[in-house]
């Protein structure tokens, strides 16, 4: 089981995208810088970053009905 499994689980639907609309209001910055970020740090794999991608990708199908 992945970590962002884990992490939004637990979470009902609804609160789920509460939440993350709230995080879009607030969110400021480069997301493509913040990812360079992280990976030139060492702080996350390219595995990671493809894994979590793919994900992203498959709850956007999801929300946009496809």
């Amino acid at each position: 089981m992945n970590s962002l499994y884990r992490q939004l689980n637990p979470l009902p639907q609804n609160n789920l995208l509460s939440q993350f609309l709230q995080f879009k209001k607030t969110f400021t910055g480069n997301p493509q810088e913040m990812v360079q970020s992280l990976l030139n740090s060492g702080r996350v794999t390219q595995e990671q970053i493809n894994r979590y991608a793919q994900q992203a990708n498959e709850i956007m199908r999801q929300l946009n009905g496809k």
